[in-house]
């Protein structure tokens, strides 16, 4: 995951609403991800206000798939539409956007992850959500200047803490991940380029979408095909 920032709000709105914000997230393909007040939880970057962080929710794909940077097939059409509505969002709400490229300089969207209380790190190193496991994929942040109600993060420790089979650990066919980490890159794109990485190619990252808590995503098959593209292009 990498990380830029981008657009300050214009005028003064209404006190923010965390309903309300969910609820707009909703109709544009978002979710919530999770949310903190840096003053609270001091982070990189912020000590202010209020953070909403934002990522795919289970409808995303088929209202990507009809927008104007998937049907005009430009480049990384996913960080274009991200740019575009997640601003959006930021325009109406009151609020500065924030992505998760576009650098160098990039903004610390994983040290903002993982003092939601949302997401932790996982036994392979990757990132690991409550909501949608493994397959997580921030599109943007919202920063309020107001201090608003939030909702505590659903988990008080890491799910990996409960979870016996590790299948992040035990699922991946290249041996790319493994305990502590590192994560073997190599090792990965040279068996993506084999006839046996045409399932990891076509179907997502078979060690992310093993995690119990990726059904989550309600990801599409798609989806998740477009993503390893452009991880992994011919």
């Amino acid at each position: 995951m990498t990380p830029t920032t981008t657009a300050k709000h214009a005028k003064t709105n209404p006190q923010p609403d965390y309903a309300n914000i969910s609820q707009a997230a909703h109709v544009a393909g978002l979710q919530i991800y999770g949310a903190l007040h840096p003053e609270k939880r001091p982070v990189k970057a912020l000590s202010h206000g209020t953070l909403i962080l934002l990522g795919c929710s289970a409808e995303f794909w088929p209202i990507f798939t009809r927008s104007p940077e998937y049907l005009e097939a430009g480049p990384d059409p996913v960080d274009h539409w991200s740019a575009r509505v997640v601003g959006a969002l930021a325009a109406t709400l009151g609020a500065t956007a924030y992505f998760p490229f576009g650098g160098p300089p990039y903004v610390p969207f994983v040290d903002w992850a993982l003092a939601s209380g949302r997401a932790f790190t996982s036994p392979s190193q990757m990132m690991v959500h409550d909501q949608v496991g493994m397959l997580i994929s921030y599109r943007g942040a919202l920063h309020f200047d107001q201090n608003f109600d939030i909702p505590p993060p659903p988990l008080a420790h890491s799910p990996c803490a409960t979870c016996t089979t590790q299948p992040c650990l035990n699922t991946c066919p290249a041996a790319a991940l493994v305990k502590g980490g590192p994560y073997e890159l190599t090792a990965c794109h040279h068996h993506l380029d084999t006839p046996a990485g045409v399932a990891c190619m076509t179907q997502g990252c078979l060690a992310r979408c093993a995690c119990p808590l990726s059904q989550g995503a309600g990801r599409r098959i798609e989806q998740t095909a477009h993503h390893m593209r452009y991880f992994h292009p011919s």
